[in-house]
């Protein structure tokens, strides 16, 4: 017979270990009982039981050494590159997911490999964002892909190509706005509204809506990081997420006009909502990055440099969009993924986790 402790413990390799979603799919698979080796460009992952490598993801020499030996059965993409035009982040991009499969090929152990996009994939790239979209809301899975080039395409070519040569399955896990737990991200909007509620506390100024009419009114959706990354490790060890894409939020829509009013209350600052044109963040906190460092170094908090915790100008991309945003969630729960979040539930929880890691006052 064979006892628990002998029985061998799966492996996961998790591309982008240090950012928003790559922290979470390798908690909760250390949780689960997995071995996890956490792989990033910079830094080490401070989880704990996960292994830490670094490598420069576009030097295939340096993720081969890293990834000597690692023998994964589960992969998980989460990094990406951005760079000035669409062009370049085709070519970054594509190369990252190809350079970590190309190390990979010697390992003979991959099973599956999951890749997380988002909604570019219906909305277009960052340089033609939202002005060329056909696909009728809630976006669907099988909409065709727009004609413009974009980097999700390259990343997903990249991948279905790597799967049909060296025969494992594979997931496309396409986001939209993530709600989660990290710092130094491009892509943290509740950090990013949190350091900005606490920027106008300091300074007596009203939390103003940031965004476009559209999405003031509109209805919409976001995903919370835990549930993505459960979708992710539900698709790499289950047959029925085996070769799909599939969408990923958090099964409720809300309008920002009601959302608004309720993260200001957390913070208890007077809001305002949309008046007449959009009032980008990046405008809203120029010249205010000394007020954070200020706040921090009288609350006693971590970071005292507000780059590494607010992305002003995605947050701004995201609730400035001119088109109603939402997803259909069918396909993922008749495959069997029945998972939700409360969006409201979902902020909360972030903020109180940045509070309790002494982030945000």
């Amino acid at each position: 017979m064979t006892s628990p402790s002998t029985v061998p413990r799966q492996r996961a390799l998790i591309v982008g270990a240090t950012g928003i979603t790559g922290q979470t799919v390798a908690k909760q698979l250390v949780d689960a009982g997995w071995d996890v080796t956490g792989l990033s460009r910079r830094g080490h992952s401070e989880a704990p039981g996960i292994t830490s490598v670094t490598a420069d993801l576009l030097d295939p020499e340096s993720l081969a050494a890293a990834l000597t030996g690692t023998r994964p059965e589960l992969v998980v993409i989460t990094a990406w590159v951005k760079r000035d035009t669409e062009t370049e982040n085709i070519e970054v991009n594509s190369a990252l997911v190809r350079n970590v499969l190309a190390a990979l090929d010697g390992e003979e152990s991959v099973r599956h490999v999951a890749l997380m996009t988002g909604l570019k994939h219906y909305l277009g790239p960052f340089d033609n964002y939202a002005t060329g979209v056909t696909a009728e809301t809630p976006f669907h899975e099988d909409e065709p892909r727009l004609p413009q080039p974009n980097f999700y395409y390259a990343q997903e070519d990249e991948l279905f190509g790597s799967a049909a040569r060296n025969g494992f399955t594979w997931s496309v896990h396409r986001a939209h706005t993530v709600f989660g737990f990290a710092t130094g991200n491009a892509m943290n909007m509740v950090l990013t509204l949190s350091v900005n509620a606490a920027i106008c506390k300091e300074l007596g100024l009203t939390f103003t809506f940031p965004g476009s009419a559209t999405q003031w009114n509109g209805v919409t959706d976001v995903t919370d990081v835990d549930l993505l990354a459960e979708q992710i490790i539900w698709a790499g060890t289950h047959p029925e997420g085996a070769n799909e894409a599939f969408n990923i939020a958090n099964g409720d829509v809300f309008r920002w006009r009601w959302l608004w009013p309720r993260v200001a209350a957390i913070f208890d600052v007077p809001w305002a909502g949309f008046e007449g044109e959009p009032r980008p963040l990046t405008v809203q906190m120029a010249g205010k990055d000394e007020v954070w460092s200020a706040i921090a170094e009288r609350e006693g908090l971590v970071e005292t440099d507000v780059t590494r915790l607010a992305s002003w100008w995605h947050t701004d991309s995201d609730l400035g969009r001119n088109i109603e945003c939402f997803t259909d969630m069918n396909k993922s729960r008749q495959a069997g993924f029945l998972g939700f979040r409360s969006t409201t539930d979902s902020f909360l929880d972030k903020v109180e986790r940045y509070r309790a890691a002494n982030i945000i006052p």
